[in-house]
């Protein structure tokens, strides 16, 4: 069980290698992965249920206890990121499917990886936690909301089957979790070591068959949504540190907020898409599932640098 672990955490660790390896080997090779596109809502749930698996009454302590930050924290993501991918599909004049697929994937809340990339950052990794779990749980409501309103200009969106989708997809698995972790008591341990590996498969096969569905209008269109994408995520993620800055949060509560912005919960745009949609819908959550985790990783490096001494967190 130890090795099992050990390897769950090099494979989490890696994530970005991986979703980038099997994207590539998508794209060139698409029969081998398109049977997985049957796969994609099923795995997204797995990965919901195994957040219900590991959220705590401690991860929402920071919602009392620092109740402005965590709405902001909330507000800024729901606000910035699909404000932005509006922005970005009218001043590009981008095509329906894939102006659709940028709003979805802005629309989105935060994804999991944020949590990681905090801690590497040096960041608030409390207020990373309360943050995603509150914009997830937010998401049955705000999601569909967002995505109507940003969205129908373009194709149309039925808000009522975006809810239900988000609730069987989202809030169902992870409520199925927390039963799970109440019944499974200190058990719930061992399961748990092995989350990351669970959660980085499903991501990676998640990327793969959406890639392997849209390979041809990828070849077509992908350098045009690949520039999007980079654009949505760098300017989330700046936009996100300049809130925070402008709030008067300390450094490390800056570089959480820039993170929690700029990092979507991908996968579950990638399923909405396929859902309601079409694969080409997809692509954009696909490619932002690559490109986020490559630039998290970056950006960590960078924060892990700057700004140590002035990094504590305020009691």
């Amino acid at each position: 069980m130890r090795a099992l672990a050990a390897f769950s955490r090099f494979v989490g660790n890696t994530f970005a290698l991986w979703v980038l390896l099997f994207a590539v080997l998508a794209f060139f090779q698409p029969a081998w992965f398109l049977p997985a596109t049957a796969w994609i809502v099923p795995l997204l749930g797995l990965i919901m249920f195994g957040m219900g698996l590991t959220l705590k009454t401690e991860d929402f302590r920071e919602v009392v206890r620092r109740p402005l930050w965590v709405l902001l924290g909330v507000a800024a993501q729901f606000l910035i990121m699909p404000g932005l991918a509006w922005l970005l599909c009218q001043v590009l004049g981008l095509p329906p499917e894939i102006a659709v697929g940028v709003i979805l994937v802005g629309c989105c809340p935060g994804g999991t990886a944020s949590n990681v990339i905090t801690w590497f950052s040096r960041g608030d990794v409390a207020l990373s936690v309360s943050i995603t779990a509150v914009t997830t749980l937010l998401a049955p409501l705000v999601t569909p909301a967002l995505i109507w309103l940003l969205a129908s200009a373009w194709l149309p969106v039925k808000f009522g089957a975006l809810f239900m989708s988000i609730l069987q997809i989202v809030l169902l698995p992870i409520v199925l979790g927390l039963i799970a972790q109440r019944l499974l008591g200190k058990r719930v341990h061992h399961v748990v070591d092995v989350l990351p590996l669970v959660s980085v498969v499903s991501i990676v096969i998640i990327v793969a068959a959406v890639v392997a569905a849209s390979q041809a209008k990828i070849a077509e269109s992908g350098l045009l949504i690949m520039a999007v994408v980079v654009l949505h995520n760098s300017l989330g993620l700046g936009l996100g540190y300049l809130i925070g800055h402008l709030f008067g949060l300390p450094l490390a509560q800056r570089k959480t907020l820039s993170i929690e912005v700029g990092m979507q919960n991908s996968g579950l745009g990638a399923a909405l898409a396929s859902a309601h949609f079409s694969p080409l819908a997809a692509v954009p959550s696909a490619l932002f599932s690559v490109w986020h985790n490559l630039s998290g990783a970056l950006l960590a490096t960078i924060y892990r640098r700057i700004g140590q001494d002035s990094e504590k967190i305020p009691k």
